[in-house]
């Protein structure tokens, strides 16, 4: 048995290339042992089948997209720190493997309304950060809330248009029913506590919120605790 030792070290020996390229190799997902991708350098082997597979390129990662439903209870700012490839949406039809280097550096954007569960997205491109950002006014989010109460057909009418948040009117917006205990509500970049606001205005009992969509990228069936990848032809 061979001694222990770094399997971006035993590539080198394999292959010949530079130490830069073998740690990209693998942190691509290019190098298996024993026939299982491994996508860390540092990890440590001794006798077992290293290979590079065929067209390997030694490139940085193209950074991706993540969409986390967001359990009811968790915290969005901590939402980076739970998300692992175990907890990876399994019906998932994106075309990217699942690598360890996609859960680093991720920024969260578009905040949802404090206490709101659901869609959370979470970026390593720069470019979607950006284009999020400079588009917040002009995304629209949905939410389903769950309430309790009874709602009139001329406040739901106020709801739609006509209420005054913090001394500033409200953008008109597009709020139905979704059954008997849920509203759906279509707005843009909603202030802070806005959707509290508006279901009290109007004599209604705020149990729970969950934003479902963002701009043109909906959540979808992906589950509580669970991910997927903003898909390449998706835009928001």
């Amino acid at each position: 048995m061979t001694e222990p030792l770094r399997l971006s070290k035993r590539l080198i020996e394999l292959t010949g290339c530079s130490r830069r390229e073998a740690e990209l190799y693998i942190e691509g997902g290019w190098v298996t042992v024993n026939g299982e991708v491994v996508d860390e350098p540092q990890r440590k082997v001794t006798d077992e089948a290293v290979v590079l597979l065929p067209d390997a390129v030694a490139e940085p990662l193209v950074p991706v997209t993540l969409l986390l439903h967001i359990p009811s209870g968790r915290f969005p700012e901590r939402a980076a720190e739970e998300i692992g490839a175990d907890s990876r949406w399994p019906e998932d039809r994106s075309e990217q493997r699942t690598l360890k280097g996609h859960f680093a550096n991720l920024t969260p954007c578009i905040p949802l309304q404090a206490g709101a569960d659901g869609l959370h997205v979470l970026t390593q491109d720069w470019r979607i950060e950006r284009k999020l950002k400079d588009d917040l006014s002009k995304l629209e989010q949905e939410y389903v809330v769950e309430v309790s109460g009874e709602l009139p057909e001329r406040d739901l009418k106020r709801l739609n248009h006509g209420l005054v948040f913090n001394g500033t009117p409200l953008a008109p917006c597009k709020v139905s029913w979704q059954n008997e205990t849920r509203l759906r509500f279509a707005l843009k970049n909603p202030l802070p506590g806005q959707l509290v606001f508006m279901c009290n205005s109007v004599g209604l009992k705020v149990l729970g919120m969950k934003r479902i969509r963002v701009g043109a990228v909906s959540m979808g069936k992906v589950q509580p605790g669970q991910w997927r990848y903003l898909g390449a032809k998706e835009r928001f």
